[in-house]
C-alpha cells in the first residue's frame, strides 16, 4: 500500500471476527485529506463493520487502525429512527446532546443545502431532508474526516445525486476527507477519487477508471439496475476460505 501523504486514517491488516466467523481479514485502507473514497461490495461483505471498526465501535482480532492526531470525525448513518410523536424541530435536534448556537446551526444547515428546514419538525421531513439534517449534524463537528454509511439508502436517484453533489461541495469547502459506502453507480464513477471493492478483504481498488475495468468490479453490474450497483459477485483464481457473518457484517 503506497500512501503519498500522511493519511487521516489508515487500517493495516485489519481483521474482525464475530465469534468463530471472520468478517474482515487483512484489510488495508487509507483516506487522505480532501479525498473521497467509496467502498462497494455485496451484502455481508463487511462494509459497515469496517466503518464501525474505524469509529472504534468493534474490537479488532488483528491489525491496526492509525488515526491522525486529534482527528475529528463526522458520521452520517444509514438510518436513524426517531419517535414520530416526539416534538422536536431540526434546530433542537442539532443541539443534542449539547447546545449549539443558533447561528452555528443555521450555518451547518446552509452547508448541508437545507437552510429552510431549521424550524420544521423532524417527523415532518422528507427522506432527503432528513438525511441533510443528519449531514448538518455531522458538519457541526467541523470534521477532518466525514464518514457515511449508505447515507442515500431509501432516496430516489435524483435525491441521491443531489445529496452526493452536496458532499462534494462540503469536501471542496472544508478540505475534509470522505469515506463512504455506496451502491450508487454515478457516485462510484464520478464522485470518488478512489474505489475499494470489499468482500471480506480488499478484492480490488484504485481510481474509478482503473476499477471500472477490473473483472471483479464489472461483476457488480446487472441488467435492469438503472444505475444502481447489482449484487456483487466475484470471479477469483483463489478461493475464499473464511466465513462471512452476513447479518452481523451488514
Amino acid at each position: 500500500m503506497t500512501v503519498m501523504s500522511t493519511p487521516l486514517v489508515a487500517t493495516r491488516n485489519l481483521t474482525v471476527r464475530y465469534g468463530a466467523a471472520t468478517v474482515l481479514h487483512d484489510v488495508d485502507l487509507y483516506v487522505n485529506a480532501g479525498e473521497i473514497v467509496t467502498i462497494v461490495g455485496p451484502n455481508g461483505s463487511g462494509k459497515s463493520t469496517l466503518l464501525t471498526a474505524i469509529l472504534g465501535g468493534v474490537a479488532l482480532a488483528g491489525g491496526t487502525i492509525e488515526r491522525a492526531p486529534d482527528l475529528r470525525i463526522g458520521y452520517v448513518p444509514q438510518r436513524l429512527v426517531l419517535d414520530p410523536t416526539l416534538p422536536m424541530n431540526v434546530e433542537r435536534f442539532l443541539s443534542l446532546p449539547r447546545r449549539v448556537p443558533a447561528a452555528k446551526a443555521r450555518e451547518a444547515l446552509e452547508r448541508a443545502g437545507v437552510p429552510e428546514i431549521g424550524k420544521r419538525q423532524m417527523s415532518a421531513l422528507s427522506g432527503g431532508q432528513f438525511q441533510r439534517a443528519l449531514l448538518a449534524r455531522a458538519i457541526l463537528e467541523e470534521p477532518d474526516l466525514l464518514i457515511l454509511d449508505e447515507a442515500t439508502a431509501g432516496l430516489d436517484q435524483p435525491g441521491a445525486a443531489a445529496f452526493y453533489r452536496r458532499i462534494e461541495e462540503v469536501r471542496s469547502e472544508t478540505g475534509c476527507g470522505v469515506l463512504m459506502i455506496s451502491h450508487d453507480l454515478h457516485v462510484v464513477m464520478s464522485t470518488s477519487d478512489r474505489v475499494i471493492c470489499l468482500n471480506g478483504h480488499v478484492c480490488c481498488e484504485g481510481t474509478p477508471e482503473v476499477v471500472a475495468n477490473a473483472p471483479d468490479y464489472r461483476r457488480l453490474f446487472g441488467e435492469g439496475t438503472r444505475g444502481a450497483l447489482a449484487l456483487y459477485r466475484h470471479t477469483h483464481d483463489h478461493s475464499h476460505t473464511h466465513d462471512h457473518a452476513q447479518d452481523a457484517a451488514e
